[in-house]
């Protein structure tokens, strides 16, 4: 029987931009997704997040659907522009009001919030002074982040700097298919990593300074490598490689962006991949980076199966005809949330969040007024009975937050894809909680021995 700690973080995650709408509402800045929507076939079918789940008007309605729901922790993001429009400079009041608010509610819930400094909104402002590219952007970041956390911190016990970060980088600045949609060199691609990473020590600083006692973590989104059989030491050995190893011109190892924050240095292997492409870091800015965190945050929802070839690199298997897929064309395989967790464990030794897992599914309101969504938790009890193991097994896991609780606007796809474990009728912003809603509930409340 499935079994998590007492204490677990049963929970549920959202991002800014992709559910509070008030796009210019209340003194807030744009940011580069703003920009972004209105580029002719950048998002599907125009979709912007000017009003996305009106979250910024009916948080008090949501609050009371996570207090129904049973979570312990809800994790989402500060818009950087809400707070500072010009993402430096003057701060924004209402912002901060909004977020003061909202943190005191959950608490009166009993809700703990997880807050996270960035999840891809950044200023435009700043994108127009070089954003990532320019060496000032970790400045920026930090005098953010103080912000905040001299607001929240007295109340916020859990902090994540960036989210993604490989995300935003290589879809945002190498291959254009997020915001801001630039593709440059790659030389430039990897010294804006490194300029985020700087930006990441340096608020991990600020947090410790102006949140007592508080846990400050990354998230990385990760598609594990799986080993074809688990019992060969070798095809273990791939999986992790094919998890955390660079590949040329590609940032998509984790060993680049964990490596030189837990163990102050950037990994040989991906240095010697990179070769002159690779940016010179400066001593200070590595004892930036390297600034201890308390945990790792992990987004899982899919993972790759390997095996050792001769050479003992990974190998690819090769994708099952008819494989079950979700509406994001990932492959389901629960094994990922056994061997994301239990490889970054071994490699780093810092406790585990699960920040994000769940399916994107094809929902809608059924004759009878219920949205029915079988997939969604089959995908959830499977995904879970696998993290139960891990953490069974010794793997430290701190909680489970389930993407997401809304509906929202899934970045490039609009709002052609639903994550949710709420329904959304974008139209009239009615929410509806679905079946995986109720499921999830009793999963909370008789912490997990029902999977």
């Amino acid at each position: 029987m499935a079994q998590f700690a007492d204490g677990f973080a049963w929970g549920v995650a959202t991002a800014a931009y992709q559910i509070e709408g008030a796009a210019t509402g209340d003194g807030r800045g744009p940011c580069v997704w703003d920009m972004f929507c209105r580029k002719p076939g950048a998002v599907y079918h125009g979709h912007n997040g000017d009003i996305a789940c009106d979250h910024y008007r009916l948080w008090r309605e949501d609050v009371a659907l996570m207090r129904e729901l049973g979570v312990r922790a809800y994790r989402f993001s500060v818009s950087w522009p809400r707070v500072l429009p010009e993402g430096v400079g003057t701060v924004n009041e209402a912002g901060l009001e909004f977020y003061d608010r909202l943190v005191d509610a959950l608490l009166e819930a009993g809700i703990q919030p997880w807050v996270t400094l960035f999840h891809w909104d950044f200023p435009l402002s700043l994108y127009h002074r070089g954003g990532w590219l320019n060496p000032d952007s970790a400045s920026w970041f930090a005098d953010y982040a103080e912000i905040v956390a001299r607001r929240l911190g007295d109340r916020v016990r859990h902090w994540m700097t960036l989210n993604e970060p490989q995300c935003f980088i290589s879809l945002g600045l190498q291959s254009g298919h997020h915001a801001p949609g630039d593709r440059l060199r790659f030389d430039e691609v990897l010294l804006a990593s490194h300029h985020t990473l700087v930006a990441s020590g340096k608020a991990t600083q600020v947090l410790r300074a102006h949140s007592p006692g508080c846990r400050v973590g990354v998230v990385p989104a990760i598609g594990p490598g799986i080993p074809k059989d688990p019992q060969s030491a070798a095809d273990r050995e791939a999986a992790a490689r094919r998890t955390f190893d660079a590949a040329p011109d590609s940032l998509w190892g984790m060993g680049w962006w964990i490596d030189p924050i837990v163990f102050g240095r950037y990994p040989d292997q991906a240095l010697e991949t990179f070769g002159e492409k690779a940016p010179k870091a400066t001593d200070e800015q590595m004892r930036a980076i390297s600034e201890p965190i308390d945990f790792i945050g992990l987004n899982v929802y899919t993972g790759w199966e390997v095996s050792a070839d001769e050479e003992g690199r990974a190998a690819a298997s090769p994708e099952p005809q008819g494989a079950p897929k979700t509406m994001m064309d990932w492959i389901v395989d629960d094994r990922c949330l056994y061997w994301g967790p239990r490889q970054f464990w071994e490699r780093y030794g810092k406790p585990i969040a699960i920040t994000e897992n769940g399916l994107a599914g094809m929902d809608w309101v059924a004759l009878d007024g219920k949205v029915h969504d079988p997939q969604r938790i089959d995908y959830t009890r499977r995904h879970l009975r696998q993290l139960a193991q891990a953490a069974q097994e010794g793997v430290q896991v701190l909680g489970y937050l389930h993407w997401s609780f809304l509906d929202n606007f899934e970045w490039a796809f609009g709002y052609n894809r639903r994550f949710g474990l709420v329904y959304v009728d974008y139209a009239t912003q009615r929410r509806v909680p679905k079946d995986s809603f109720h499921w999830y509930a009793e999963t909370i409340r008789c912490n997990g021995s029902n999977l």
